[in-house]
């Protein structure tokens, strides 16, 4: 009997492969119809293109690309020589502590604003006292006073300066007769423009006191600021508790003491007006 022939297996594929490449074909085509009859809304696409072209996909604080950007790691390492800048970006000081430079420039910009309204009230301050040094030099030359009484002025106040001599004998606190009518006439300005605090001081020269009511120049000063103050309370209306009074003793001269010119000026009363932009 003759031996018989292997059977050769078949050629091609398995057949359930072309089973489930048929299915898959079936598949694909059915996508596809399904997305030629859909719609795409057009705006929302652009949205997320843009969302993504804008956005920046990182690991890093507010999507930076890279620790220091802009100024070491992402220029190199050959950036080293901008170290200080960096620390300075990365929000520390030279000796390594953290600062808020948003902070410190807030600081500087209300230091600024106050400096400026400080200005403004000093220049304020100083017409004003201009302002009332004109009137109550004027009232004086309309009464011919003007050599009685010295007038200064600051951005708070304005001085009307009496000479001692005017006013009172050596060693004494009482005033003079001669003097009163000066002296009414700055009560009159006092009532007219007063707006805010007055002030009376009381100096002498460094001369001793020797046999005198009082034991030393700050006793006499006191007294004759106070002599100057009941006087003003008296005749005018002002209220007492406006009115200040001081002696200062020797201790403000304006003058050189070794001289009898300078002692004579610095036996003095001096009344400060202050003006309404003063701190009194």
């Amino acid at each position: 009997m003759a031996n018989r022939k292997p059977e050769e297996p078949p050629k091609g594929a398995p057949a359930w492969q072309s089973t489930f490449a048929d299915l898959m074909n079936l598949l694909l085509c059915f996508f596809v119809l399904l997305f030629s009859m859909s719609s795409i809304n057009e705006e929302k696409y652009e949205l997320i293109v843009a969302s993504f072209s804008k956005s920046t996909f990182s690991i890093f604080e507010a999507g930076s690309s890279a620790i220091g950007d802009g100024v070491l790691v992402s220029n190199g390492v050959s950036q080293l020589n901008e170290l200080s800048d960096y620390i300075n970006s990365m929000g520390l000081n030279s000796d390594g502590e953290n600062y808020d430079i948003e902070s410190e420039n807030t600081n500087n910009a209300e230091s600024d604003t106050e400096s400026d309204m400080m200005e403004e009230m000093t220049e304020s301050g100083l017409e004003e006292s201009e302002e009332l040094a004109e009137r109550i030099q004027e009232a004086l030359e309309e009464n011919e006073m003007e050599n009685e009484v010295d007038i200064d002025f600051t951005s708070q106040y304005v001085q009307l300066t009496l000479k001692g001599s005017i006013l009172f004998d050596s060693g004494s606190v009482e005033l003079k007769d001669e003097c009163l009518p000066v002296l009414d006439l700055i009560g009159v300005i006092l009532e007219k423009y007063a707006r805010s605090t007055i002030e009376i001081e009381g100096h002498t020269d460094n001369v001793p006191m020797h046999g005198a009511k009082y034991s030393n120049n700050d006793e006499l000063s006191s007294g004759r600021a106070l002599s100057v103050f009941n006087y003003l309370i008296s005749t005018t209306t002002l209220d007492p508790a406006t009115v200040k009074h001081a002696g200062r003793g020797e201790y403000i001269p304006v003058a050189d003491n070794s001289t009898a010119e300078g002692r004579s000026k610095n036996r003095r009363v001096e009344i400060k007006i202050y003006n309404s932009l003063s701190n009194y």
